[in-house]
């Protein structure tokens, strides 16, 4: 079988790699001088005319004309071209590490160079840098893809985000907003008095919403443990041993499907403030959601998936039970749970044998949401959809809770805190009912939450927003907006024929087989 063009480039490839050793040029040095971003030089070019520096990059673009080579190398701040000339460029020195223009063309497209010499303009008045000197950064061994906008198959960007975001510098700018968004978060909480504590991941029971966990086993203690689901419990623990603003940001993770609002893993942010209750929370949330998407994007008016989005006016506030009577003709605590299934599936939604009254009323309630552009609060949220919030003083069946609502979404869940240890003990026992009879998303038992809240914990309010805030605001979905989604692992066929004399150490299913029959192994 003939090989693959891939697979030829490659050989080319190592084959530059010792010609380059025979010269003594190393094609992997541990360090390159960078003294100014790329984009600095050119959007300042008058203050670096004339003058020499170092610069650094990726080769992106290459042409040659005689003794004169045009190309264009891109760091993280972006592109500036190279304007290489045979009488300027010193010849190729061991010493140096150095190569000259003879030697150019054990360089390719996607190789890393270091290039010092005078910032100039070209005759066509292109920025330009006018090296002296080349240096080998990091050698390549596989070409850039020609036209990666192009690729149709949208995994392959996900799988090759390294490509994407060379290819794409505006897919790397979206997770530097990302980390920005993360940045400004902690600045606001901060600023107003919270303390950040990281809290565990591995839990022996896990709680704060429902959904269904990851298992894990923990050899050390020879049992299983879940991964988090969420913050809240244990930072609710932090409330009760004497803290009274403290928040945590960190991945957690869901054992769900994908789709364009959810990630099984993603990061989230939640904080828990004692002695203030939901309508401070709101308050809160309102400047919160102000202040970082001004460090963000330097705006508060945006379109989000069709809706136009004013975050600079006041929140609308809405009823949970209102909204789900006017519109299907429901009460939601009085009628059966057959009647309202019946609704729903008219509305060509069928939940097939998970239905009870939580999932079909949190089902006819997506249904609602989806048309509300907002921004608003939700409130009136009824209580068998929340087993952690405060109940109203005024309407026992209702809870605490508010909820943000931004073009057609939940994007974030918000309370005034059960502090009361009968009282949660009780819904605790209502919830592993519902696992009992086959809700593998309602929440656990969790007996030593309880005992905390027996020894005492200040009422309080608690939020929590995942990172799909920043994915509706960035307007992508789910997986273009993590730098690498959760996907299943796959060999290429050319990955197979480039390593096949290796491959059955690179086979991922191998290498989980071997480790279950070395965990199976017994003990001597």
């Amino acid at each position: 079988m003939s090989e693959s063009t891939l697979a030829q480039i490659r050989k080319i490839r190592l084959e530059k790699i010792n010609l380059l050793r025979k010269l003594g040029i190393n094609p992997y040095p541990s360090k390159g001088r960078k003294d100014f971003l790329n984009k600095e030089i050119v959007e300042n070019f008058p203050k670096y005319e004339g003058k020499k520096v170092s610069l650094v990059g990726r080769i992106m673009s290459w042409r040659e004309h005689g003794h004169i080579v045009f190309a264009h190398i891109q760091d993280e701040s972006g592109r500036i071209q190279l304007y290489v000339k045979d009488e300027v460029l010193e010849k190729t020195s061991k010493e140096k590490q150095t190569l000259g223009f003879s030697d150019l063309g054990l360089l390719d497209v996607g190789d890393f160079i270091e290039a010092n010499g005078e910032i100039t303009k070209t005759q066509r008045g292109e920025i330009s840098i006018l090296p002296s000197q080349i240096k080998l950064l990091s050698k390549t061994l596989r070409p850039l893809p020609e036209k990666w906008h192009g690729i149709t198959d949208v995994e392959e960007r996900f799988r090759r985000r390294y490509l994407d975001m060379t290819m794409n510098p505006e897919v790397r700018e979206r997770f530097e907003r990302r980390s920005k968004f993360w940045q400004a978060t902690r600045a606001f909480l901060n600023k107003n008095g919270f303390i950040e504590v990281n809290i565990p991941v591995l839990e022996h029971v896990t709680g704060g919403a429902d959904a269904k966990p990851f298992i894990t086993h923990f050899d050390a203690l020879d049992q299983d443990l879940y991964l988090r689901i969420s913050h809240e419990l244990p930072l609710k623990r932090l409330i009760g041993g004497g803290f009274e603003k403290v928040y945590d940001i960190g991945a957690r993770f869901r054992n769900e499907g994908f789709s364009d609002e959810h990630l099984p893993e993603h990061v989230a942010i939640e904080w828990y403030w004692a002695y203030a209750d939901f309508r401070d929370g709101m308050k809160l949330t309102q400047e919160m959601f102000k202040y970082v998407m001004k460090e963000v994007y330097g705006k508060l008016n945006f379109e989000i998936r069709g809706f136009q989005i004013d975050l600079d006016k006041e929140w609308e506030i809405l009823d949970f039970v209102n909204l789900m009577s006017k519109r299907f003709k429901i009460d939601i605590f009085k009628d059966p749970v057959e009647k309202m299934n019946s609704v729903l599936k008219k509305e060509g939604v069928d939940l097939g044998k998970d239905i009870n009254r939580n999932r079909v009323v949190d089902n006819l309630w997506k249904l609602i949401r989806k048309d509300i552009g907002g921004p608003a609060f939700l409130l009136g949220v009824p209580k068998f959809l929340s087993p952690l919030s405060k109940s109203n003083a005024e309407n026992s069946n209702i809870v605490d809770r508010f909820q943000p609502i931004i073009a057609g979404s939940e994007l974030a869940n918000a309370w005034s805190e059960l502090n009361d240890p009968v009282d949660q003990l009780e819904r605790f026992v209502d919830q592993q009912k519902l696992r009992e009879a086959g809700d593998d998303e309602a929440q656990m038992m969790d007996i030593d939450y309880v005992e905390m809240l027996e020894y005492g914990m200040p009422p309080a309010v608690g939020y929590g927003h995942s990172e799909r805030v920043f994915w509706f605001f960035e307007n992508v979905t789910a997986k273009e907006g993590v730098p690498f989604p959760s996907l299943k692992s796959e060999l290429e066929d050319t990955t197979r024929e480039i390593y096949k004399d290796i491959e059955k150490y690179i086979d991922n299913s191998t290498l989980v087989r071997a480790k279950n029959e070395s965990i199976k192994k017994p003990k001597k």
